[in-house]
């Protein structure tokens, strides 16, 4: 249902979302409609005033007449509030509307598509794109509604007073139209190409912040401005081809619009000499002139409006258009509480159009069972850890937890009985606490201090200076790799998965710590099925069983101490790392 909204053309999904705020619209639009039509008295009230209150001396009438104008326009300034308040504000909810869709749909987006687009990028959808969408919700049916009943209600006004004149006036109108037709193509153009340039420039300074202490470290602060002073000509260009276009647009315009006023003075002073108007039919003509003009300029902020707008409402449809690489079958059921039998079944994976990653792999790893999985970089092995979670989707073959076959299941229940620790481990920019109730959010402030207790950080955690209300930084960055490993572990304590996924969460440590948080491991696998990615084989030996895995598929299988005397690639490995130790 949610696809199907998004293959319908781009103005009717844009309607769809003022179906839940339409009380909010019809104000809007009835505030506005009021607007319109104190604009439209005006000149129409003061003619009428001149031409028959005035010669007959009812002062009386005038100055009500006049009193009257003024109330109306105190209530047109009510009404200015109204338009320029709530109108903001819903398009503000229609922003916010749009957003949730957007981090929904992304959250269901797949690893895959994360390997593909930069964080950046998608920041500036998420952003810029959508506040010029804000701005078009809110003033474009506004600013088009109030121009079409103005131009329309002038244009009878000024028929009623002098018809021909009326015509000459709006024989120029087409020559305007062309003219706008042929500049909204310009600057539909350049306004795309600038959303484009931007998200490259975001992406491009979100990657250079990330690694803006790599940069220091290796003194390339240089190389990095080098970086950002190419992107930034970019935008400059991409900015300058769009403003060209509006210029011309705005000159044009600027233009177009006087001349009309020279032409109404003109032709009604010829008018007059030929006894077709008198002076206060010309005065009244040129106030719906002005009238006129008016929507006629909103019209023209429309067009530049509607184009940002829906620039950037179309680069949102077409990321909500991208399908999950990853979906749940239409009967897929919730698995339950898993006891954690895994069975690999003659898996095979490539990602997309790439070589073999895995090819007709087969492993089975029974309730309570650690396995761990060895071999060179680019053998397989990460990838067959985000096999078994459905971070992707094997290519042949299949995979049974409990004999269900992981695709028949639930995403999110299958990914609830799965712990997984990793080398990069990954912290929110909160507080420890914040980060460890993460493993399971409806946790009890003791809960958590328990599954820090069972994961070793409890007395470091204790030593800083706020405790467990210790601010961890921008993704962890306050903590050590060894406090960040086990508040990490602490998280899978307070998760309680029935399936451990272990994917070289220590290699990236020295040997002393992780020699302590080694225990933490051994606590935490006691009971549960666990698989273990692991570079250094001094921290599997424990394992009941261990598989060499190399170029796509199993080389070796069995203990530590048979793969030894097998004198295999295993031992080879083995004897390796020995030797630098």
């Amino acid at each position: 249902m949610h696809s199907q909204r998004f293959q319908r053309g781009y103005v009717p999904i844009f309607l769809s979302y003022y179906k839940p705020h339409l009380k909010l619209f019809i104000l809007d639009m009835c505030c506005a409609l009021g607007i319109a039509l104190v604009d439209l008295a005006f000149p129409a009230v003061s003619r009428e005033a001149l031409n028959t209150l005035l010669p007959q001396n009812l002062f009386t009438a005038f100055f009500a007449v006049m009193a009257i104008l003024l109330a109306a326009y105190a209530l047109r300034s009510a009404m200015y509030f109204i338009v320029t308040y709530w109108g903001h504000m819903m398009g503000v909810r229609i922003e916010a509307d749009i957003r949730r869709d957007l981090f929904g749909h992304m959250q269901d987006l797949s690893f895959s598509f994360y390997d593909k687009n930069r964080t950046g990028q998608l920041m500036s959808r998420a952003t810029s794109d959508l506040f010029e969408v804000t701005e078009l919700a809110h003033h474009g049916p506004e600013d088009l509604f109030i121009s079409m009943v103005t131009l329309i209600g002038a244009f009878c006004m000024m028929l009623s007073i002098q018809w021909k004149l009326a015509l000459i006036v709006f024989a120029v109108v087409p020559i305007f139209v062309v003219f706008t037709v042929i500049q909204r193509k310009r600057m539909m153009k350049a306004s795309v190409q600038v959303k484009q340039t931007m998200a490259g420039i975001n992406g491009q300074l979100e990657s250079s912040i990330s690694g803006m202490r790599t940069a220091k470290a290796f003194a390339n602060e240089s190389q990095e401005d080098q970086k950002f002073r190419a992107s930034n000509e970019q935008f400059k260009g991409a900015k300058r081809g769009y403003y060209q276009a509006m210029a011309t647009y705005h000159a044009g315009l600027e233009f177009a619009l006087p001349a009309m006023n020279v032409l109404t003075v003109a032709v009604g002073g010829y008018f007059i000499m030929r006894g077709g108007m008198d002076f206060v039919d010309l005065v009244t003509f040129t106030l719906y002139i002005s009238t006129f003009l008016t929507p006629v300029r909103k019209l023209a902020a429309f067009v530049e409006q509607f184009l940002n707008g829906m620039a950037g409402f179309k680069r949102f449809v077409e990321l909500m258009r991208v399908e999950p690489a990853v979906k749940d079958a239409p009967d897929a059921r919730p698995m339950g509480g898993a006891e954690g039998d895994i069975l690999i079944d003659d898996v095979s994976f490539h990602y997309e159009d790439g070589p073999a990653v895995l090819d007709h792999v087969s492993i089975h790893i029974p309730r309570g069972e650690t396995v761990a999985v060895v071999g060179p970089s680019g053998g397989g092995k990460s990838t067959l850890c985000q096999l078994i979670p459905r971070f992707y989707d094997v290519t042949d073959g299949r995979i049974l937890v409990d004999g269900q076959d992981v695709r028949e299941v639930t995403q999110r229940s299958l990914r609830h009985n799965i712990g997984i620790v990793q080398q990069d481990v990954f912290l929110f920019a909160g507080t420890i606490l914040e980060n460890i109730r993460y493993g399971r959010p409806d946790a009890t402030e003791a809960e958590v201090v328990d599954a820090a207790r069972r994961a070793e950080i409890y007395d470091d955690i204790m030593s800083m200076p706020d405790g467990f209300q210790t601010y961890v930084g921008e993704r962890g960055v306050m903590l050590s790799g060894g406090q960040k490993q086990r508040v990490s572990i602490a998280r899978i304590f307070l998760k309680n998965p029935p399936i451990l996924i272990l994917d070289e969460a220590t290699s990236a440590l020295d040997s002393v710590t992780e020699a302590r948080i080694q225990s933490a491991f051994d606590e935490l696998a006691k009971g549960r099925t666990t698989l273990i990615i692991a570079h250094r084989l001094s921290t599997i030996r424990s394992a009941h069983r261990i598989i060499v895995v190399d170029e796509n598929h199993i080389l070796e299988e069995g203990t530590h101490q048979e793969l030894l005397e097998r004198g295999g690639e295993y031992a080879q490995l083995y004897n390796a790392q020995k030797r630098v130790v």
